[in-house]
């Protein structure tokens, strides 16, 4: 009989703890905005790594400097400054600094709350390739919203529904998050459509699996560029209409003939 000597408890193989993925904020900044501070504290902790992204044609900060000691690490760049950089270039290589497995953007003028960020990294690890904010379903809001804008958005959402067959509830809110390999699948847009619909677009274009979770959308405080709604619109309809599968026009004829057989 081999009696084997008694283990410390140091011997024992650790067991093995799956690591949590790594979360990169991006936030595009216009210029100073006065409220950045405050937008940083409230990131919550899964967050790994902060980008601030500066663009505009007004003196960038030579470095962020949040008040909480506990912020996660920020990293400052200042792309396309002094050279003609494009909005669409400048956030596009903001996010390709990033370094987390998973990305969230979003915007600096305070509408949108960090706070939410773990329901959205929830969904990425439960499986999901694309996460984005819907201020249209239970749970979502977006107090003050344009009668306008509303209208635009709901015959862009029927644009998309033809000619992508999936049926989202909110395609123009800029808040969202995805697996960082998406940025490989994602062409530069410097005719400044909105980063947040031009990726959507890209995410039904490559069939990716999309998760819509509810957001609040606050009133801005921090920003006073005005939404121009005609003008953004127009650009995300074209960006819908370049994207579009090659039997996105197929299906939306099939789909305008069924209506009209059934009534």
């Amino acid at each position: 009989m081999i009696i084997h000597p008694l283990r410390r408890a140091t011997d024992r193989p650790a067991p093995v703890v799956a690591a949590r993925p790594t979360v990169s904020l991006v936030i595009p900044v216009r210029d100073e905005s006065p409220g950045l501070d405050q937008l940083l504290r409230e990131v919550p902790g899964c967050v790994g790594e902060i980008v601030l992204v500066y663009h505009g044609p007004g003196p960038h900060p030579a470095s962020p400097a949040p008040s909480s000691a506990a912020a996660p690490r920020i990293r400052r760049i200042c792309p396309g400054v002094g050279s003609g950089g494009e909005a669409g270039e400048i956030i596009h290589e903001g996010l390709r600094v990033a370094v987390g497995e998973f990305v969230v953007l979003i915007d600096a003028d305070g509408s949108m709350r960090p706070g939410e960020i773990p329901h959205y990294v929830h969904y990425l690890e439960s499986g999901y390739d694309f996460v984005k904010g819907s201020r249209f379903i239970a749970g979502g809001d977006s107090p003050g919203y344009p009668l306008a804008r509303r209208a635009g958005h709901r015959a862009l959402l029927s644009v998309a529904r033809l000619l992508y067959g999936q049926r989202l509830t909110d395609i123009w809110y800029g808040f969202c998050a995805f697996r960082r390999d998406f940025l490989r699948l994602l062409p530069l847009r410097p005719d400044g459509v909105e980063p947040g619909a031009w990726m959507v677009v890209h995410a039904l274009h490559y069939g990716l699996r999309i998760a819509e979770v509810p957001s609040v959308e606050l009133p801005r405080r921090f920003d006073t560029y005005r939404l121009r709604t005609l003008h953004d619109g127009w650009r995300i309809l074209w960006v819908l209409l370049a994207e579009r599968p090659r039997n996105g026009l197929a299906r939306a004829v099939r789909t305008h003939r069924r209506r009209r057989a059934e009534t």
